[in-house]
């Protein structure tokens, strides 16, 4: 995480940038407050024209007859409804036509404008900095987590009363209750371009405040619909390759000159010349390497992470100085990464040979280690040599800063050391280059490296070009599951984070959020799996190896505890049904973690639930009954609607109807699953077999009044596409579920490809 030391951001000795056309009449409400001229003097900075006037000085007739370019609203002292002046009536008129920004009391005028309620916070801060998290989109576009905010207030826009209009974009970490958010800390318009923000992006104890104004100065038009086609418009009239941009352009001839120079000087020390490392290499003192290829093939997650050592960077200066290369690497191979990217240019990234080394000492011997990339800018054979002998398994060839002939020489050259290059690509035509090398796995940087704009798009725009057989990897700007989510449904093969990483103060947690969480799983934490099922079926294609079981384990049982909401008339005092009573038994302020088997034998299921740590087993074959009762944990036993002991009382703490065996995707008769029901008025089932987004609430009101007693679903096949899960479907399915209470409040967080979900029903259609 960023630190919350007190840091001057301000923008010192930065020039303002060329004028912008979009932004040539720009107008701020000021709300007499201070602040007013440090937001005037961060978006003339971004080449906006502005031009400011008092709340009380001028009306809305006035403001329509001066056509804004965008209507920024000032922070300000008291309460929008009584202190705003002419800034709500502002929002009213210009919402839908132009964009529309809010800071402090002007995010507080956006949320009372369209129905919400602004009043005590809860706390008082008074230039106090507290860490940001977002949704990575609008004001937040490529942005980290965590980030420093400054905050002066004591009001705030208060979730009960969030309007149907606006949406929560960021927030201070708070209880699950919310979701997880605590104090509201920014909102945005679902169809209109209107943004606010609770913080001050323009104090200076603001960490990347500059870049969220220039993200919000980007915008155009009156809607999101009308935003996004005129960004395209935008984009296809940018200044052709080569005539934008020469200050960055000359940074990067810069960085290319200087390593030039450092490798020819270094090249002329005893020890470290050319026929030096040559005759270290003929000696076989290089380290094992494993394939580069292999390595980003295997990974817990849907998409493989290259974890990135950065401790700098041109565009961002200083991200984490004091950062240890080893111990970062070995933190992050221990998260499930199957690549660590080092870099190792020491003037603008801040990182050397010597990290990459460490780097590979400090993975000695661990089994199935992470491939180490060395990120360098490299022109000649003597950097891939260099980097073989320090233990790299993969270099990074720029196909932008090499012709086509040195990259063929270098391609071959790291192939003959037994490395399979990272070429980086990211345009069409340089896309093409890398295709004809021949290159397996490419790497599409979102970043253009004449302009520094980062495009998140880029990658998915390149897909088309690429062989099936080629691995892609996205490189450059990703900062939250938002960002990940299009790359898996493109086809993309794996992620590299960097800035974000470093930033981030739990790692692991972030790396199980940005690719367990947001691409298997992050959908059903917001509309509430309740169990996280591992299969555990040796054989079966969804079954999760033992390393991935443990990491699985690790991050459902460290998930925060939420408020449990049950519709249980069980008392203490009084008789009930077994399985009214064993239901409760599902009950948790977290996620339970379930261990799938079928035909296993009883030691092996003893086994695995003790080394998993399992809260429930679910049995899916011909396990006896009695098993129930030598199991420590509460038992889900799986049936076809016809089979006996489905209702025998003292065993299985639910059973599970099915179809067929799992995953098969085969529907349930639910005429069947009725009669069942029928015959024991005191049954309570789960139910199971090609449930989807489209059918599970029909499968549900197909047993009409009986449904209260159905409380639970199991899905898994029904969220999957050519056998992976699809997030889409997952989305669908969980909207599906979630339509019959939009209260329902509880989170999952897993780093692994193969699960299941269950849905409880007693809380998601609120059945008693």
């Amino acid at each position: 995480m960023p630190s919350l030391e007190l840091i001057d951001h301000s923008p010192h000795g930065h020039a303002a940038v060329a004028p912008l056309e979009n932004a040539s009449n720009l107008i701020m409400i000021d709300n007499y407050d201070s602040f007013t001229w440090n937001i005037y003097q961060y978006l003339v900075l971004e080449g906006a024209t502005v031009t400011v006037y008092r709340n009380d000085k001028i009306t809305v007739e006035e403001l329509a007859a001066k056509k804004p370019t965008q209507l920024v609203i000032s922070p300000g002292p008291g309460h929008p409804s009584s202190d705003s002046g002419v800034s709500r009536d502002a929002i009213k008129h210009f919402a839908g036509k132009i964009p529309v920004l809010g800071v402090c009391m002007g995010q507080q005028c956006i949320f009372s404008v369209f129905g919400g309620e602004v009043s005590y916070a809860g706390e008082i801060l008074h230039g106090k900095t507290s860490p940001l998290r977002h949704d990575s989109k609008g004001m937040y576009a490529g942005l980290p987590q965590d980030l420093p905010v400054t905050r002066y207030h004591s009001l705030a826009g208060t979730h009960p009363t969030l309007p149907e209009a606006l949406e929560v974009t960021s927030w201070i970490a708070g209880p699950d209750n919310n979701d997880g958010k605590g104090v509201i800390m920014g909102v945005r318009h679902k169809e209109y371009v209107v943004e606010g923000v609770q913080f001050h992006p323009e104090s200076i104890l603001t960490e990347e405040g500059r870049v969220m104004l220039k993200n919000f100065l980007k915008m155009r038009g009156g809607t999101w619909a009308e935003n996004e086609r005129l960004q395209k418009e935008a984009a296809s009239k940018a200044t052709p390759p080569g005539v934008a941009s020469s200050q960055k352009e000359n940074i990067l001839d810069k960085i290319f000159a200087h390593r030039k120079a450092a490798v020819t000087a270094q090249k002329q020390i005893p020890s470290q010349r050319p026929s030096d490392l040559q005759a270290s290499y003929d000696m076989n003192l290089s380290p094992p390497n494993i394939s580069f290829v292999d390595r980003l093939r295997l990974s817990p997650y849907p998409l493989s992470l290259m974890a990135e050592v950065k401790r700098a960077s041109p565009s961002k200066g200083i991200i984490s100085i004091s950062t240890c290369a080893p111990a970062q690497a070995m933190e992050y191979a221990l998260a499930g990464a199957s690549v660590i990217s080092v870099l190792t240019e020491p003037e603008w990234f801040k990182g050397s040979i010597d990290d990459l080394r460490y780097v590979r000492q400090a993975l000695e011997g661990m089994p199935n280690r992470p491939a180490i990339l060395r990120k360098e800018f490299i022109f000649e054979e003597y950097q891939i040599l260099e980097a073989r002998l320090a233990g790299a398994d993969t270099v990074l060839l720029i196909v932008k800063m090499l012709d086509e002939a040195t990259l063929q020489r270098l391609y071959s050259y790291s192939l003959t050391l037994g490395m399979e290059p990272l070429v980086e690509v990211n345009t069409a035509d340089e896309m093409k280059v890398a295709v004809d090398l021949g290159a397996k796995v490419i790497g599409v940087n979102n970043r253009n490296l004449a302009s520094f704009e980062v495009d998140l798009e880029t990658t998915s725009r390149l897909m088309s070009q690429v062989p099936e057989t080629t691995i892609v990897c996205a490189l450059s700007g990703i900062s939250g599951p938002q960002d990940v989510a299009s790359y898996q449904k493109n086809g993309v093969g794996a992620v590299l984070v960097g800035e974000a990483l470093m930033r981030a103060s739990d790692k692991p947690k972030f790396i199980a959020e940005l690719l367990g969480g947001s691409l298997a799983a992050a959908t059903a934490v917001a509309a509430g799996a309740d169990f996280v099922g591992m299969i555990l079926v040796p054989g079966r294609k969804r079954t999760v190896t033992e390393e991935e079981g443990l990491a699985i384990s690790e991050v459902v049982h460290k998930a925060t505890p939420r408020t449990v909401k049950t519709n249980s008339q069980i008392k203490a005092t009084a008789g009930s049904d077994f399985f009214a009573a064993a239901a409760s038994t599902l009950t948790s302020a977290r996620p339970l973690l379930v261990g799938v088997f079928q035909n296993q034998s009883l030691e092996e299921v003893l086994r695995l639930q003790k080394l998993f740590s399992l809260d429930v087993v679910q049995l899916h074959g011909d396990e006896p009954l009695e098993w129930s009762k030598l199991i420590p944990v509460p038992v889900v036993k799986s049936f076809r609607p016809e089979q006996v002991n489905i209702g025998s009382r003292g065993y299985h703490a639910v059973p599970l109807l099915d179809s067929a065996t799992g995953g098969s995707g085969e529907k349930l008769d639910m005429s069947k699953v009725r009669e069942t029901l029928e015959k024991d008025q005191g049954l309570r089932v789960m139910l199971a077999g090609g449930l989807n987004a489209d059918n599970v609430v029909g499968a549900v009101r197909e047993v009409g009044e009986l449904s209260s007693r159905i409380i639970g679903v199991d899905v898994s096949s029904g969220v999957e596409e050519g056998g992976a899960q699809d997030l889409d479907k997952i989305i669908s399915f969980i909207k599906a579920a979630k339509s019959f209470n939009r209260l329902l409040r509880c989170h999952v967080k897993l780093p692994s490809t193969k699960f299941f979900l269950f849905f409880t029903l007693t809380n998601i259609f609120g059945h008693k």
